[in-house]
Parts: C-alpha cells; sequence; structure tokens
C-alpha cells in the first residue's frame, strides 16, 4: 500500500531531524525515511562542538599553499586520495578560485549567521527540554604549539570580533594556569568562549525522541529506490518497505545527497570529506574544556562519560576503510600538546562522511526545478552545530513564514 504524508524527509541524521522537529512543531506531519538508523551517519562520531567562531571558511588565502606541502603526507590534516575523478577536480578548481579576501569574507559572514543564531537556538532546546546530551558552555580553547601561528591567529582576532565573535588570546602562560592538561612550552591559544559543545550521538537521540514526542514517524531501514514525477513535482517515492507520497520532499541525506540529485535530474557540488575519531572512557584528568589543536587540526572533547579525538579531511571518495595513518595521527597529535594520552578502554574508532561544498556553505531551501522538493544538506563540518537554525529556517521557508535568517547564500540556484 501506498503511504501518504504531508512532508517526507529523506535522511535520519541531525539535519534531517531538525528539520522534522521544527516542521511538525510548525503543524505539519511529517515522515522520515532512513536508509539505516537514525543517527548512525557524520552525526554520530564527530566532536560535538559548537562553534560560531569557525565561521572563517576552509577556502581562505593562503590554504592552497598549505594543501600543496600537505598532498604527499598520508597523516596530514588534509589527504587528497591520488585517482582520477573529474568530479572532485572540478570540484577543487571551484574550491581554489574562493581562496580570496573577498570570497571569504562573504563567506564568513553567512556562516556567522547560521552559527551563531543555531548555537543559541539548541542551547535554548536542552535547557527547555532538559535534553541529556552533556551540554556544556565552558567555550573551546584554540592551541598553539607553533609562535608564527598563534601570531597570526592573534592578527585575525580584530576582523572576527567585527562580526561578533569573542575571544581571548591566553599567552604560554595562561595556558599553563588555566588548562593542566596541556604540556608545558605551548606557545599560547585563543579562547573563545561563545562556543559550547555535548555528546553528539546523544543529542541526535535525544532530537529523535523530542520529533516522535511531537508527533513525526521515523522510519528506519527504509531506502529510496526511486522517485515519481509528474509536472516538475515529486507525486511518489518508491522505497524498500514500499512506495511513499507526500505533498513535500525534503532531501536531508549529507554526503550521499548528490546521489539522489542525480536520479532528479541536477546535480549538487557536494564531496563526501572523510573524517575520523576515536573515543575512549571519561580520561583521569581530562581537559576543562574542548580544544582545538590548530597545527594538527584535532579536536579534543572530554564528557563526563568518554573522551575523543577527531578531525582530519580526506578526500577520498566513498572508501570506507579505516585508515590507520590518520587514526595514528590523532593520537600523535593528543601526545604532542597533552600531559598524558589516552587511557582506559578504546570504544569506538569511527569514520564519516562530510558533504563538503566548494563555497564550505550549506544548501538550504527549494532545489532546482521543482516545485515541492526541498534541500538540507552541505553543511560540511558543523552538521551539529548549524542543526536547530536549519531546521527553524527550512520550516520558515516551507510554511511561508518569514525566514529566522536570510536565506539568500545559502540557495541551490548559486550553483545554477
Amino acid at each position: 500500500m501506498t503511504r501518504s504524508s504531508e512532508i517526507l524527509i529523506v535522511g535520519g541524521g541531525v539535519i534531517g531531524l531538525a528539520c522534522a522537529y521544527e516542521l511538525q512543531r510548525a503543524g505539519r506531519q511529517v515522515r522520515m525515511l532512513e536508509a539505516g538508523r537514525i543517527g548512525s551517519g557524520s552525526s554520530h562520531g564527530n566532536c560535538g562542538t559548537l562553534t560560531p567562531s569557525h565561521a572563517e571558511p576552509l577556502a581562505v588565502p593562503g590554504v592552497i599553499a598549505k594543501a600543496l606541502r600537505w598532498m604527499l603526507k598520508p597523516d596530514a590534516p588534509l589527504y587528497i586520495a591520488p585517482r582520477f575523478d573529474p568530479a572532485l577536480w572540478r570540484w577543487l578548481w571551484n574550491f581554489s578560485r574562493r581562496c580570496n579576501a573577498r570570497d571569504c569574507r562573504s563567506a564568513t559572514h553567512a556562516r556567522y549567521a547560521l552559527l551563531d543564531t543555531s548555537r543559541a537556538l539548541i542551547e535554548q532546546l536542552v535547557r527547555e527540554h532538559s535534553l541529556d546530551c552533556e551540554f556544556a558552555d565552558d567555550g573551546v580553547l584554540h592551541v598553539f604549539a607553533d609562535p608564527r601561528e598563534r601570531d597570526a591567529m592573534f592578527a585575525a582576532l580584530p576582523q572576527l570580533r567585527e562580526i561578533g565573535i569573542v575571544a581571548e588570546a591566553w599567552d604560554a602562560a595562561t595556558i599553563a594556569m588555566n588548562e593542566p592538561s596541556l604540556r608545558e612550552g605551548l606557545a599560547g591559544g585563543v579562547l573563545f568562549p561563545g562556543d559550547a559543545s555535548l555528546r553528539p550521538d546523544r543529542y541526535v537521540a535525544e532530537l529523535a525522541r523530542l520529533a516522535r514526542e511531537a508527533g513525526c514517524e521515523l522510519v528506519e531501514d527504509c531506502a529510496v529506490l526511486g522517485f515519481r514525477r509528474e509536472r516538475g513535482r515529486i507525486v511518489g517515492i518508491d522505497t524498500t518497505q514500499g512506495p511513499q507520497r507526500g505533498v513535500d520532499v525534503l532531501i536531508a541525506t549529507g554526503a550521499w545527497s548528490p546521489m539522489l540529485a542525480r536520479q532528479l535530474g541536477f546535480a549538487l557540488p557536494i564531496q563526501p570529506g572523510k573524517g575520523y575519531s576515536i573515543t575512549w572512557d571519561a580520561q583521569r584528568a581530562p581537559p576543562r574544556r574542548p580544544l582545538a589543536l590548530k597545527e594538527r587540526s584535532v579536536c579534543v572533547t572530554a564528557w563526563g562519560s568518554g573522551f575523543r579525538l577527531g578531525s582530519t579531511m580526506e578526500f577520498s571518495g566513498y572508501d570506507s576503510t579505516l585508515n590507520r595513518a590518520r587514526l595514528d595521527a590523532l593520537e600523535r597529535a593528543a601526545g604532542e600538546y597533552m600531559r598524558e594520552p589516552p587511557t582506559g578502554a578504546r570504544r569506538e574508532e569511527w569514520y564519516g562522511w562530510r558533504p563538503m561544498t566548494w563555497d564550505d556553505l550549506p544548501i538550504l531551501g527549494r532545489a532546482p526545478g521543482s516545485d515541492n522538493l526541498w534541500l538540507a544538506t552541505g553543511h560540511g563540518m558543523l552538521g551539529v552545530s548549524m542543526s536547530m537554525v536549519t531546521g527553524r529556517l527550512l520550516a520558515d521557508l516551507m510554511t511561508a513564514r518569514e525566514p529566522i535568517v536570510d536565506p539568500a547564500p545559502y540557495s541551490a540556484m548559486r550553483f545554477q
């Protein structure tokens, strides 16, 4: 039998769940279709930082030269697996064209609008519903071993303050006094007190609970097989659990979104950026707040329930192997900055694919060529950070409300 709902959401990660919750609250009846288990994708294993401080995109002036130096190092923070992949090289070409001051400034403002709004919405949600996700608002500390990297960051702080990002420059003595988990001799750091953190798998589980309690139907093990179209509209979705119908369809499948877009006759310039993490039991002397080990591009997050090292960016397509060199690099980085290596039981070694657009902005809003197909994808490394503003914005757009932020910078039409 064909099953009908007012809105079908394809994808059960943090973005799909946030959209489902907000749309249901806006009075729409939602059914979510997830190919696997709810929250099992890239939402699961990231470091759970909520970071308005990360407003600056990856495409900054000078990043190409740094990337070229890393190309021959398999354990570098950025690694591009050598292969013939025209789509990847087109993506990299467009990315390189964005590495200038004008485009960087524009993207920074657009990213900050989402990140700052979402940070406030997430805390509000956590407080109002007592979400069990180990939320903490102690900020994030960026740590530098190289004085040149520290000085470059210090020089950039006035530009960040201009858009509203509060930052505190810490010298080596301040680091030693305030973060005893770090080794002596580090060059300094920058504290972003407006940042926060949570445990992402628990946050996703709580979002799923809220969505169900609001009335959403969350269907697992329901893979999309194809779409039925009539006169520019999606009139049905064929799935492994039978045909589904909806008045509107929202694609929120992260790094898998380009495959679905191709079935629907348009392209999305998204590449899967593979990230890694390792999770241990809670540590004996954990850091007081999340850390970003800047030269190694590694994030350190400690919760009452565990300890995680994560990050790195690998462009290797949809390669599904755990790269030992990448995992080992996370542990080596921790050893360079921290007094004690992680101890106790190693609970999980993980990888996931982030949906990376070449301008480092998500794709939010109506899809090209259809009046009832919507997109919420392309969040890169910031899906958790941008989750609630994405849900609110899509609900605003799909119910013709005043949008919570200007949606223009995130439209899919910018790629046409």
